[in-house]
């Protein structure tokens, strides 16, 4: 969610989930029934075959209003940009898990029943705007489908930080987190609705990939997916430690990054366990298609 203040871009990115109650206020699912007497185009029918056959995944771009909270202000997709938006999480999100050994299965379990596609941003009664969301593990809605270009580096980063993190979160839920995550950076979260006080090198310091990672354990690991995941330049942002430090900042921000690469090592040992699927090679596929 993004206020009315200045914000890095990177904090735009990881905005893109941020309520004051967090990605999953209501943990029940609340799936709206398929839309009826609507005539199937030649897209409907594409979609048909190869998204709710294939993966029981219905995808959701007319009445938008549907799938937004009272006083939530939404534009719906343009017909035009719906191909070529199935296209990129087909490129982007499923052809990766399908391409990683145990990753088909793992994505055929655990795949939403629905995507929503919205054209703008959610703007909220408050004056806020959200970037992206999901609803307990059954709906990842994609915002600014509209501005559809895969060669903008914003606006790519903004959807596949949305569905890689929101898709992190099917992992803790089914599977808890890592044994002893929460304990790695306790001192560091923050406290109910303030991580957006935090810039991104304050985050880093505390061991974070983001200010919005510290709102919560559950948040800290699929944040720390997500960036794992869609960041080329992870291990220099937040791995490889800075040599010769000549002040008390570049040692904190050492220290940071040492408790990041502990969460990521849990984190792959975890997910190899549960799901059998080796998050590295993950982010090797992923990175070879960005």
């Amino acid at each position: 969610m993004r206020k009315g203040r200045n914000i890095s871009k990177r904090w735009l990115l990881i905005a893109l989930v941020a309520s004051l109650s967090g990605c999953y206020p209501d943990e029940s699912l609340n799936i709206p029934e398929k839309d009826n007497d609507v005539t199937l185009t030649e897209l409907d029918e594409y979609i048909e075959e190869h998204f709710t056959e294939e993966y029981d995944m219905a995808i959701r771009y007319r009445y938008v209003d549907r799938y937004v909270a009272t006083g939530e202000r939404v534009t719906p997709p343009r017909l035009e940009v719906v191909r070529p938006m199935l296209d990129f999480i087909e490129k982007y999100w499923i052809d990766p898990y399908l391409e990683v050994t145990n990753g088909e299965v793992f994505f055929r379990g655990h795949v939403p029943p629905e995507i929503i596609f919205l054209g703008g941003f959610i703007y909220n009664p408050d004056g806020t705007v959200t970037l992206g969301s999901a609803d307990a593990g059954s709906r990842i809605t994609f915002t600014n489908v509209n501005a559809i270009d895969p060669e903008d580096l914003d606006w790519r980063e903004l959807q596949l930080q949305t569905v890689y993190h929101e898709f992190a979160h099917t992992v803790h839920q089914r599977y808890k987190l890592p044994a002893s995550f929460e304990t790695i950076t306790t001192a560091g979260y923050t406290s109910a609705g303030s991580w957006y006080n935090l810039t991104d090198d304050e985050a880093l310091i505390r061991g974070f990939v983001s200010p919005y990672a510290t709102s919560s354990p559950n948040e800290d690991f699929a944040e720390t997916v997500a960036f794992y995941l869609f960041d080329p330049e992870f291990d220099a942002h937040f791995i490889t430690l800075e040599e010769d430090c000549g002040t008390a900042e570049c040692e904190a921000q050492n220290t940071g990054k040492e408790f990041i690469a502990e969460k990521l090592a849990a984190i792959t040992g975890h997910y190899k366990k549960v799901t059998g699927i080796d998050l590295t090679e993950l982010r090797n596929v992923i990175q070879s298609k960005l």
